[in-house]
């Protein structure tokens, strides 16, 4: 049976899947605002990347993937609904003011479903999150919102060869790359969460 994936529109963190997938870089920088939401509700899990990060253990294309420990899942339960179990680090650029690379993000999805097998396969996993916005929008791009309603300012200084790198696009690139990488992890439920100028 190959996975379930589907485009869902609701906030990530309302999500009860038990492992949720975040799009990072490797310099250790967190600037999208559910990023840094989820840097403070799983701090545990953030440590631990930012550690790997300064160590340069990570590296583009790379997926860190962190079990979180029973005492620490309680810790942020009053504020925070969705309490996963295992955080998957994608590591699709080198810094959030980068754009993001096909094959690193195809090299980061490898990584990741190679560490979900066994997850599945002995673990009983059966339904994970992904937050799509981080693929769609680098910072430096102004179409990103923040969560008080303001858009982020577009980065004067980002040099002439990181704008020519070509920008994926989600339909032609992006999405297809998922599916592809994913889609035989067998009775997985993927949800995908994209922003809502994305059609579903």
């Amino acid at each position: 049976m190959m996975a379930n994936m589907h485009l869902i529109h609701a906030p990530l963190l309302q999500n009860p899947a038990p492992l949720l997938v975040l799009p990072l870089n490797s310099a250790g920088i967190i600037l999208d605002p559910i990023l840094a939401r989820c840097k403070t509700l799983y701090s545990d899990n953030y440590l631990n990347y930012r550690r790997a990060c300064i160590d340069k253990s990570l590296t583009v294309g790379d997926c860190l993937l962190y079990q979180r420990q029973q005492t620490t899942l309680g810790l942020n339960a009053s504020s925070n609904h969705n309490q996963p179990r295992h955080i998957a680090n994608l590591i699709v650029t080198d810094h959030p003011y980068h754009p993001i690379r096909k094959l690193w993000l195809s090299q980061a999805l490898e990584a990741l479903h190679t560490q979900l097998y066994p997850l599945i396969r002995y673990e009983g996993l059966r339904h994970i999150a992904i937050f799509a916005r981080p693929l769609l929008y680098t910072d430096y791009d102004n179409s990103i919102e923040a969560t008080d309603g303001n858009t982020a300012t577009p980065l004067t200084s980002a040099t002439s060869a990181e704008l020519s790198v070509p920008v994926l696009d989600w339909h032609d690139d992006i999405y297809p790359l998922i599916q592809d990488r994913l889609k035989d992890l067998p009775k997985l439920r993927i949800s995908v969460h994209v922003p809502r100028d994305i059609e579903i």
